[in-house]
């Protein structure tokens, strides 16, 4: 399969960070339980081109594989990431969906009939803990009433959880693009634009710190640059005033600075403000009528919630108007 190529934020921040290879062998030794990391050979990871995302998935979820050593056996890391701020219940049948395609591809390729081990890594940063299960057989109606002889005929794996909504500062370890990485998938989502100015700030003090300009800067940069697209909580006066702290405590002509303005530039946030305030304010009644909606109707499902998301604002004004008369499911497909 060949590599999607995806106009979305997160995909594009997960990607950059991870396709550093440095930073994923630490991720490796900082994250994966220590029984795997004990039969890793951590200098064997290598990165593979291949993308096993449907395509009508691909604004969803992004992935990553890596070949590595295992007990002295090549097998595979299968890292999938789930970028939208609702969690997909299904995701364990579609993580077996792409481990066959990897076992395929790797047939194919190697002339074996021997299948490499993959273990399959979700990074989920979604606004809501997750709360499905691990186990594919959590999934299978009445697994838990089969007999043994009955489980023998039924697939099941685990898959590894890492749910940054749940990680508190104490728990993201690493070297500090890996540490401002998580801290930034995990708090992107938040109303509160204090957050991510605090993170901008803190990212350039340790940068200028530890006296990494160069590579630091690079980073630098690309965490800015998703902060700036994938968050809506900034409005104008806050892109502002990150300007204004910065120009206070650096030099106008400092790489800082210039790189601020660079970015501002180049993704139209000097020129397009208003058109942001705008899709944020669109974000934010899609996100009110959601949360209306899920109380008065006593849940949603996520289909449901994400289609709402996509609605343009005249549509979601439209049903904000008429929230009394939407009293049931059945109401809500008819406005739908």
């Amino acid at each position: 399969m060949t590599d999607i190529h995806i106009q979305n934020p997160h995909d594009k921040f997960f990607k950059e960070t991870f396709r550093n290879l440095t930073v994923t062998k630490e991720f490796v030794t900082h994250y994966l339980p220590e029984h795997i990391v004990d039969i890793i050979n951590i200098e064997t990871l290598e990165p593979q081109k291949d993308s096993f995302i449907d395509a009508d998935l691909k604004e969803v979820f992004s992935d990553l594989l890596f070949k590595v050593n295992m007990n002295q056996q090549v097998g595979y890391l299968y890292l999938l990431f789930e970028h939208k701020s609702f969690q997909s219940p299904m995701i364990a049948v579609q993580l077996l969906q792409y481990m066959c395609n990897i076992w395929k591809t790797a047939a194919h390729q190697n002339k074996s009939t021997k299948l490499p081990a993959i273990i399959p890594l979700v990074i989920y940063h979604g606004e809501n803990h997750w709360h499905t299960g691990e186990l594919l057989s959590d999934l299978i109606e009445g697994y838990h009433l089969f007999s043994d002889e009955l489980k023998d005929h039924t697939p099941d794996f685990k898959y590894i959880l890492f749910d940054l909504s749940t990680f508190s500062d104490a728990d993201i370890l690493g070297p500090l693009e890996l540490r401002f990485s998580f801290t930034a998938l995990r708090d992107i989502y938040s109303d509160n634009p204090h957050t991510l100015k605090q993170m901008i700030y803190q990212a350039i003090d340790v940068i200028y710190t530890l006296d990494m300009k160069d590579a630091g800067l690079t980073y630098f940069e690309t965490l800015i640059r998703y902060i700036f697209s994938a968050s809506g909580a900034f409005s104008k006066h806050d892109i502002h005033d990150i300007v204004n702290t910065l120009e206070q405590a650096y030099p106008k002509g400092s790489d800082v600075v210039m790189t601020i303005a660079d970015i501002l530039r180049e993704e139209g946030l000097e020129k397009g403000l208003e058109q942001g305030l705008e899709q944020g304010l669109k974000q934010g009644m899609a996100k009110a009528l959601v949360k209306m909606l899920t109380i008065k109707l006593k849940g949603m499902p996520n289909e449901t919630i994400q289609y709402i998301y996509q609605l343009d604002e005249e549509k979601i004004e439209f049903m904000i108007e008429h929230l009394d008369d939407i009293k049931t499911m059945d109401d809500l497909n008819n406005y739908l």
